[in-house]
């Protein structure tokens, strides 16, 4: 799950943490102290990058583990652990150390833009992968008799600031989850139709794509509505492609659910040709990077990736 976190909004902080704790609440095998110990690491965590740098920030729970993993990306400078204890004369630069001590895991990363702070919390439940639903056999999308002679369906500007807010008004109506499985089914449908459409362009209805085919229909549906993903390596085991420009434009920062468009599109595609998938958003416009860069994992590789949406041939 992905927050974008409003510094201009005074109770951003207080509202985020309280919100990762109902997250937690719900799905986690945990004590009032532990899942207090949790709370206390997201507030600092995101507290820290508030007062530490400048520009957006947002924060994203991973649970494919047994323990979660919170992640918080910010634009400000690096710094290094171990953290040492404070000085108690000090009002203030508790925040780090507390974490340190209470997470089972603390680690800080640069960024080609800011950094990433990552920390396990100290609650548990079984692992559970994600896995995108499948794709709705009804079908209101555009005839393929629409697509255009150069490949794909075209782009409008109306309909993609329609998506970006549509993603928006679900987020704060019925909360993120709700909005990231919106965008996932929504994805899963619109990728079955381009994939259609990309088959009949190059007379292989009835047959597996390769994964050399399978990139090129990556590319193809990203390029015709506006994004300029390329691929860089193509294996038996992954596809990797990367991008410089988001179709939905800056709203994205914004709205970082959208990524599940490309993650449910792309996994769905390599799944039905490739048995399972699994798909890597390694780095995100929608989270501060430069650009994207998509790891798409096919068949039995797909069962070894981390941070990544599964995905199997039924979608």
């Amino acid at each position: 799950m992905d927050w974008y976190l409003d510094r201009g909004v005074r109770t951003a902080v207080t509202e985020l943490r309280r919100e990762i704790k109902a997250q937690l609440v719900r799905h986690a095998d945990a004590s009032p102290d532990e899942l207090a110990d949790a709370e206390l690491i997201a507030g600092e965590l995101l507290a820290n990058a508030v007062d530490h740098s400048q520009g957006p920030i947002w924060a994203a729970l991973d649970w494919t583990e047994p323990r979660p993993t919170l992640r918080v990306r910010d634009m400000g400078t690096m710094f290094t652990l171990p953290v040492t204890a404070p000085d108690v004369a000090q009002p203030r630069g508790r925040g780090l150390w507390l974490v340190s001590q209470l997470a089972p895991e603390l680690s800080v990363a640069a960024r080609r833009a800011g950094k990433m702070v990552e920390a396990v919390l100290p609650v548990t439940r079984p692992a559970q992968p994600s896995v995108d639903p499948p794709r709705r056999t009804v079908n209101p999308l555009p005839h393929l008799e629409e697509a255009s002679p150069e490949g794909g369906f075209g782009r409008e500007s109306f309909l993609r600031a329609l998506v970006v807010q549509l993603a928006s008004a679900v987020e704060d109506q019925q909360g993120l989850e709700a909005a990231q499985h919106a965008v996932a089914q929504v994805a899963a449908d619109i990728g079955g139709q381009m994939e259609q459409e990309y088959r009949r362009a190059i007379g292989a209805e009835e047959q597996l794509l390769s994964a050399e085919q399978i990139a090129q229909c990556l590319v193809r549906l990203k390029t015709a509505i506006g994004g300029t993903f390329r691929v860089v390596e193509v294996t038996p085991e992954r596809i990797v492609l990367v991008n410089s420009r988001c179709p939905f434009g800056a709203e994205v920062q914004h709205s970082p659910s959208l990524c599940r468009m490309t993650s449910a599109v792309f996994g769905g595609i390599a799944a039905r040709n490739a048995d399972e998938a699994a798909v890597s958003l390694d780095e995100r416009i929608a989270v501060g990077d430069p650009g994207c860069r998509v790891v798409v994992h096919l068949g039995a590789a797909a069962k070894s990736a981390q941070w990544a949406h599964h995905y199997t041939a039924a979608h």
